[in-house]
C-alpha cells in the first residue's frame, strides 16, 4: 500500500505582497495598447520627449496622451519632467526591468 501523500506543502514564493501589487499595476498600466505604443516609443527614443510630440503619431488629443503618460508614471514605467509649461518623459528602465523580472522564467521553463 502506498504512503499518503501531504497535500499541503509549503510552495516557494519569493514576491511580496507590495511587490505583487507593484507589478499588477504595471501589468494594468501595459493593458492599454495606446500605453503599449507610448512604451514603444519612448524605449526607441533616447532622449525626453514632450508630450505635443507623441499626439500626432498617435492619432489622440493631448489630454488624452498626457492620461496616458500619467498612468505609465504612476505605474513607474515613466518619469516626468517639468520644463516650463511643457512635461518631457523618458521610459524609467529601473521600472521597466523590476516588471520583466517577474516575468523571468527561463530557469522554470528550462
Amino acid at each position: 500500500m502506498l504512503a499518503p501523500t501531504a497535500c499541503c506543502r509549503p510552495l516557494d514564493d519569493e514576491l511580496t505582497t507590495g511587490d505583487a501589487e507593484a507589478t499588477a499595476a504595471v501589468f494594468k498600466a501595459l493593458a492599454d495598447p495606446t500605453r503599449v505604443r507610448i512604451v514603444s516609443m519612448l524605449a526607441r527614443n533616447p532622449e525626453s520627449v514632450c508630450v505635443c510630440e507623441l499626439t500626432p503619431p498617435l492619432g489622440l488629443s493631448q489630454p488624452t496622451v498626457s492620461h496616458h503618460l500619467k498612468k505609465l508614471v504612476q505605474a513607474g514605467l515613466l518619469t516626468r519632467e517639468q520644463r516650463g509649461v511643457w512635461a518631457y518623459y523618458t521610459l524609467d528602465r529601473d521600472g521597466l526591468e523590476r516588471a520583466a523580472s517577474v516575468l523571468d522564467l527561463k530557469g522554470v521553463l528550462a
